[in-house]
């Protein structure tokens, strides 16, 4: 299959720019003991041009049936990774449309540059960590960063399991097949951020936590989950303080039974394996840099992958300012030897163009991190903090690029756009390692 020529290059197979969708709603019945999916998506889509065909991202899953607006659709033909259906009528240029698709089989995570991702099997239960082309693994979809679109999920496993999944919880029932539980996203989500966990948990409520936070834990973890998570709340102030209000209204943490590589964020939630729960606060930079990405990421959400160091570079820097929060090493400290680190590595990466292969190298995190620093010490905290909370105002629930972000750094500050990315553009579009600026003086 040729990749289509409007889309990202870092995901040229993903996503179809002729049409967006504005809801979908996912009816999904799934059986953990044989991994066996039977579902429906409808999707509330409209057409950005003329459609004699309606293209999606869906790997795997077979469809027995497609209706566009009631009407059964004329065709419907599958390759391995698109599905195309051809409505019975054509769509007319700025017509709102609905998509209603029946879909079943044996999901599983898509091989990839990055790993695998998508829906995958656990020991006992199903983790999705989709970033950043994984949600076609389990529903039909457009499948790009800036198709933001609300979402309600209505999933059903055996009693005996717990199903986390994005927003908010409107019901547990009691079904033939088991146990149905049912979720709302009202805020605009990415694809990829969509996510479904199930386990066999418990769940804790963090006291003191604004919003409200649970973790979903295994029973065993109790005690060590509420050593570990217990200064979430106390993160949530101050990233409300440096960053702008929490961007959702509540935040959910899953700690699943088997060991994961890394943890993971989701759309108001984020995923960490048995492994990352010591009781020693062996973790706490990770649940940090997770719960950073709820702004940037989440909210606010790239356009474009090439610009992934918008989101990592971001939750990184939040990292040091968790570290400096806490009384351990200050961001200036971190900043310097994360400098040296990269002074004594390959300085072959540019950050703003880092390739599809490489958007996850760590140096796009950490310069990333860098660039924002050296921006925080040439203009001062009150205006580099002003000019995270004007970002995140600005752009809320919606999808940004990096001339965005300097916009809302400069505004604040007082200065020309040229100006702060004459800071920025040393870290971010050159491969060398720059000099830290000197600290403005009070």
């Amino acid at each position: 299959m040729k990749p289509n020529p409007d889309a990202d290059p870092y995901t040229p197979h993903s996503g179809d720019r002729r049409w967006s969708a504005l809801h979908h709603d996912l009816r999904l019945g799934y059986r953990v003991a044989t991994n066996r999916l039977d579902a429906t998506a409808t999707i509330t889509a409209r057409a950005l041009v003329a459609l004699d065909r309606i293209v999606l991202d869906l790997h795997g899953l077979r469809v027995d049936r497609a209706d566009v607006d009631g009407v059964r659709a004329a065709k419907v033909a599958a390759s391995t990774h698109k599905l195309t259906v051809t409505p019975a009528e054509p769509i007319a240029a700025g017509a709102e449309f609905t998509l209603h698709l029946r879909y079943r089989g044996a999901p599983r995570p898509l091989r990839s540059p990055w790993g695998q991702i998508g829906w995958e099997e656990l020991t006992d239960g199903v983790i999705v960590a989709a970033q950043p082309t994984g949600a076609p693994s389990w529903f039909p979809c457009n499948d790009r960063p800036d198709d933001k679109a609300t979402y309600r999920f209505e999933i059903t496993a055996e009693t005996g399991y717990d199903v986390v999944a994005n927003g908010d919880l409107l019901g547990r029932e009691q079904a033939r097949a088991g146990t149905t539980w049912t979720y709302a996203v009202t805020e605009p989500m990415a694809t990829y951020l969509a996510t479904v966990q199930i386990g066999r948990y418990r769940s804790t409520r963090l006291r003191g936590a604004v919003p409200p936070v649970t973790v979903h834990h295994p029973a065993d973890l109790a005690s060590a989950v509420r050593t570990d998570f217990g200064q979430v709340p106390e993160m949530l102030a101050l990233y409300a303080d440096r960053f702008g209000p929490y961007p959702f209204s509540s935040y959910g943490l899953v700690v699943t039974d088997d060991e994961l590589e890394i943890p993971l964020e989701a759309h108001g939630l984020a995923v960490f394996g048995r492994n990352h729960v010591d009781g020693e606060h062996g973790t706490d930079r990770l649940i940090a840099h997770e719960l950073a990405h709820q702004w940037f990421g989440n909210s606010l959400t790239v356009r474009r992958w090439q610009d992934i160091w918008l989101h990592e570079g971001f939750a990184c820097y939040a990292e040091w300012l968790w570290s400096e929060h806490r009384g351990g090493d200050s961001a200036d400290v971190l900043a310097a030897q994360h400098r040296q680190a990269l002074v004594a590595g390959p300085q072959d990466l540019v950050v703003a163009s880092p390739g599809a292969r490489d958007m996850f190298d760590d140096r796009v995190y950490k310069r990333g991190a860098l660039a924002l620093h050296a921006v925080r010490r040439t203009v001062g905290d009150e205006g580099f903090f002003a000019g995270l909370r004007t970002l995140t105002d600005r752009y809320r629930h919606g999808n940004v690029v990096p001339e965005d972000v300097l916009g809302a750094l400069a505004d604040a500050a007082g200065l020309p756009v040229d100006a702060v990315r004459r800071i920025t553009g040393p870290w971010v579009d050159e491969p060398g390692v720059p000099a830290l600026p000197v600290v403005r003086p009070v």
